[in-house]
């Protein structure tokens, strides 16, 4: 992507949310087309995989808070696509053409001098975007990066607590097997007369300095196939699959998004490979909770174990039980602690686990059972649980 396409494309459009979208709306809207249009879904379907590819690349931008603002920062100084002057210009406004800017412009004969910009305003604004300008004719063409791949994984609930290895299977644009990334069906591509091997061609600029575009002859790679490869149709690039396992770290949480640089697609001409994402979804446990690094359960007790106090056998993840001493009195819902015996920390340290307990009461009685009940409501038939409820109705 280049910082034209940067500043043009309208990521908010793609997903299909407001420019004053919170951070939870874009990452909603994301996961929901995502879904929708993964590969894996949309089996040979093109335009559903460049849609993905599109949805993606959104989200990559829109998701970063540092990325958005520099993002948005930049679509309020171009608007659609013009330079905004101050209000001192001429007529108040004017346009240039974004290709103008960020093309890269070069040190053409006059550039150098006093007044000139030398690398242009592709420089200055390539730090911005993480995205540096050509280097003009007479260089050779700049290595490119791998693009960054988004895939999905779905774990059980310790799995995500303890860590695991998964299989993912990944479709990426790579180097063309059939012609080893030449392009050409013989491996003898030529180097391209317009651009001359550089990728860019320069045009003459205002000023004191020229200005470079990718070549529209050989598409920026600099090498034209003189027969061009019938699986790529001379591009050098091809549709990839494979399946790489990948490691899942301990104690990660449902919608978590995982970055593993450079297990994206191959760079091409030495250049370093993208970075793979990978979205995790926690299916849940029928006993076990969790909170942050906390995992939670709730444990029943009797009414005399509550009443009396106590001792309570609690389960935890993939580990024995623990004891727990419960202190004469307890209130139902009341929550302890068992230290250690949580999710694990990136530190790898564990939290803990928070035990809630919930006071049982038994659906049937025998006989005995009811006349111990029985006599222990005549005992306590003075005390009155509901008093300072209405005393406190009547004061309000």
């Amino acid at each position: 992507m280049s910082t034209k396409d940067f500043v043009e494309k309208d990521y908010y459009k793609v997903l299909g949310v407001p420019k004053d979208a919170t951070e939870a709306e874009i990452k909603k809207a994301y996961r929901k087309l995502a879904r929708e249009f993964h590969p894996d879904a949309n089996k040979g379907d093109t335009k559903a995989e460049e849609r993905f590819k599109e949805i993606s690349e959104a989200n990559d931008v829109l998701g970063d808070a540092k990325r958005r603002k520099e993002y948005d920062e930049a679509r309020a100084l171009f608007g659609n696509g013009g330079f905004r002057a101050g209000p001192g210009a001429a007529g108040g406004s004017f346009n240039f053409d974004l290709g103008d800017l960020f093309g890269g412009a070069q040190g053409g004969p006059q550039s150098g001098g006093a007044g000139g910009f030398g690398g242009g305003l592709g420089d200055v604004f390539g730090g911005l975007f993480n995205r540096g300008a050509g280097t003009g004719a007479g260089t050779r063409t700049q290595p490119r990066r791998g693009q960054d791949i988004e895939s999905e994984v779905t774990l059980s609930f310790t799995e995500a607590v303890d860590g695991a290895t998964v299989p993912l299977r990944m479709s990426s644009s790579a180097a063309c097997k059939a012609c080893a990334g030449t392009g050409d069906k013989n491996g003898t591509p030529r180097v391209c007369p317009t651009c001359v091997g550089t990728g860019q061609v320069s045009r003459g600029g205002s000023g004191s300095f020229s200005l470079t575009d990718p070549c529209v002859d050989c598409k920026g790679r600099g090498l034209i196939a003189q027969d061009p490869c019938e699986v790529c149709k001379g591009s050098g690039r091809a549709r990839s699959s494979r399946t790489m396992q990948v490691r899942i770290p301990a104690g990660v949480s449902d919608s978590q998004r995982i970055r593993l640089r450079g297990k994206g697609a191959p760079g091409e001409r030495g250049g370093p490979a993208g970075d793979l994402y990978v979205v995790v979804h926690v299916d849940a446990h029928p006993v076990f909770g969790r909170k942050g690094d906390n995992l939670t359960v709730t444990v029943p007790v009797t009414y005399t174990e509550a009443a009396l106090g106590g001792e309570v056998k609690v389960p935890t993840l993939g580990g024995p039980p623990v004891t727990l001493k419960l202190p004469a009195g307890t209130p139902n819902g009341r929550t302890m602690r068992a230290r250690g015996k949580g999710a694990v920390r990136k530190d790898g340290t564990r939290g803990d686990l928070l035990v809630t307990v919930e006071v049982a009461v038994p659906k049937e009685l025998s006989d005995k059972a009811k006349e111990a009940l029985e006599a222990y409501r005549e005992a306590t038939a003075e005390e009155d649980p509901r008093a300072e409820l209405f005393q406190a109705a009547k004061g309000a």
